[in-house]
Formats: structure tokens, C-alpha cells, sequence
């Protein structure tokens, strides 16, 4: 029973649609109706600008980290990496958002921050090195979560191997039409860093 309770507030924390109330909030704009559409960090920034996007990336981390020490709060015995892997299904297919959400990078890293904060660390350098060189948000994202496995296995964390390896399975799979466009060179780089 605890464990259904605690999937589902993980659930819904991960529902709570960052970008679409900071962009109707903070500047009278739907994201979902401009750039991708997509109600995710990267659009944000596309749309709203470094700013907003900071703001959203930010809370999109602690929707995953929060997730994770739902079982703490609670002195439970329930594994906080499977709790937190519902605020990414919460943030992707958000019930307040009609089910279209982001695509579960930023939740997800925040879901690492929670177990492991040096792990987070090493995934936030990678990701800004690999955006760096690439300019491209997606790839840089795909090559994180590649980077963020082998990682794992260096920890020798048999539960963070296993939901590091699901997470960066769905995160590929949530970045597939990106991938087309990175092969077509019709995917958007960024132009500030």
C-alpha cells in the first residue's frame, strides 16, 4: 500500500507542468504553442529565453530529486530510484497537461541527485561539455545518459545500472524524431553557449 501511494505523489509531482505555468505566469505564453511544443526545458528556453529556461530546468530537477525522498520523509522501505522513475512518467505524460510532457531529462537527472549527488555532478559536466561541442540539446541529452550508465557501473550500483540504463532507453526513444533531424541537419542548435 505504501508503495502505490508514494508512485502515485511521485506521480503527480512529476505532472506538475513547469514550463506551462512559468511561461503563463511569467510571460502570458502557452509553450505548447510555439518552437516544438513541447512542454520541456529546451522549448522553454527556445521560446522564453535563458531565463524562464533556468527556471524550468530547475524545477523539473526537483521534481525528480523531491520524488526520491518521498520514502525518507516517510521512514519507509520502499527503493527511492523506483519511486522517483514515476515523477518522470508524472512529468512525460503529466495529468495536468493533458499527458503530453517533457522528454524525462531533466526529471530524470534530478531522480540521480536524489541517490547519488556526485553521480548528478558527473552527468551535469558531461552534459554541458557534450552541448558545448555539439550545440544540439538532444544529442548532448543521449550522450549524457550513455556517459551516466557507464558511470553507474563504475559505482557498482546494481539499482542505479538498472534504472540509469531504463531511463537512458526512454530518453532515446522520447528523442527519436530529433535524431532524424540531427541526421537530416534540420535539427535546431543553440546559439548561446
Amino acid at each position: 500500500m505504501e508503495f502505490v501511494l508514494f508512485a502515485f505523489i511521485a506521480y503527480l509531482l512529476g505532472s506538475i507542468p513547469s514550463a506551462l505555468i512559468v511561461g503563463k505566469v511569467g510571460y502570458n505564453k502557452d509553450v505548447r504553442q510555439h518552437g516544438s511544443g513541447n512542454l520541456g526545458a529546451t522549448n522553454t528556453f527556445r521560446v522564453l529565453g535563458i531565463k524562464a529556461g533556468i527556471i524550468v530546468t530547475l524545477a523539473d530537477i526537483l521534481k525528480g530529486t523531491a520524488a526520491t525522498l518521498i520514502p525518507l520523509i516517510f521512514d519507509a522501505d520502499v527503493h527511492r530510484l523506483i519511486i522517483g522513475l514515476f515523477a518522470v512518467i508524472g512529468h512525460t505524460y503529466p495529468i495536468f497537461a493533458k499527458m503530453k510532457g517533457g522528454k524525462a531529462v531533466a526529471t530524470s537527472a534530478g531522480i540521480i541527485l536524489g541517490i547519488n549527488p556526485l553521480l548528478f555532478l558527473l552527468m551535469i559536466s558531461t552534459f554541458i561539455i557534450s552541448l558545448y561541442i555539439s550545440k544540439y540539446v538532444s544529442l548532448s541529452s543521449i550522450i549524457t545518459g550513455v556517459i551516466t550508465v557507464i558511470l553507474s557501473f563504475v559505482f557498482q550500483n546494481t539499482g542505479l545500472i538498472i534504472v540509469t540504463s531504463l531511463l537512458t532507453i526512454f530518453v532515446i526513444y522520447r528523442h527519436r524524431e530529433n535524431l532524424k533531424r540531427i541526421k537530416n541537419k534540420t535539427e535546431p542548435k543553440i546559439t548561446w553557449m
